[in-house]
């Protein structure tokens, strides 16, 4: 008699957990269980699930303390993915927002936009794809133009050996050369901007510059409780 009873409250809980497990797939994807196909998919998961669980119990390979086990961590784990996949966007935010805050390079996208976090001595500093290279920009906008350094005007093809320095730039440090180039495509997150005005500085610096010939081209940007926000 116990024995029974105890059958029957594994097969209940069994069941209990189903019914949550349906209840969770109906609220992540409400259209999926409202059609025939989607119903007959269900069906002929959950009968092979009922099967293979059935055939290791009744051939003893499992005990039933093992099978109400192993059958609710399988419940758990269906559960945690379709509840998962259903928040997704908002999980998404908070990976972002995690990783702005170990590398504030990279930037957190809002909406269409990159909230860019200050770093150290209140300083900007973003990580753009410059022609399908990557480089971390200083964003200052008292610069005019784009200034690549040396090095990495370097790694984006433009040898300054051959370039001609004809302008020049009035800086905290005197007036500096540069050389007039043009980047076919600068990409910040999913802000995208071409043929973008810049120069290539004729001293070393240690890192490039994202004037105002990037930033005039975005609708806008402002600064916020130790935030850059740039927008398309």
């Amino acid at each position: 008699m116990k024995s029974s009873i105890r059958v029957w409250l594994i097969i209940g809980a069994i069941a209990v957990g189903v019914l949550v497990l349906l209840a969770l797939l109906g609220h992540a994807f409400p259209g999926v269980l409202s059609n025939q196909h989607g119903q007959i998919n269900l069906t002929r998961t959950l009968l092979i699930l009922v099967f293979v669980v059935g055939s290791l119990f009744l051939r003893g390979r499992l005990p039933m303390g093992h099978v109400l086990r192993y059958g609710l961590i399988w419940i758990a784990l269906v559960g945690v993915l379709v509840v998962g996949y259903g928040f997704r966007p908002e999980l998404g935010i908070i990976a972002d927002r995690f990783v702005a805050g170990l590398l504030p390079h990279r930037g957190q996208v809002l909406d269409g936009m990159v909230a860019i976090s200050a770093g150290q001595h209140g300083h900007f500093v973003v990580e753009a794809d410059v022609d399908g290279q990557g480089v971390r920009f200083l964003v200052d906008t008292g610069a005019s133009d784009v200034v690549l350094s040396p090095f990495d005007a370097r790694r984006l093809g433009l040898d300054p050996e051959n370039l001609s320095f004809t302008k020049a730039y009035r800086t905290a440090n005197g007036v500096v050369k540069g050389a007039p180039v043009r980047l076919g495509r600068v990409t910040i997150g999913p802000i995208v901007v071409r043929d973008v005005r810049a120069s290539v500085n004729g001293a070393a610096m240690k890192r490039s510059l994202l004037g105002m010939s990037f930033l005039s081209r975005l609708s806008g940007y402002e600064v916020s409780r130790g935030r850059l926000v740039l927008k398309p």
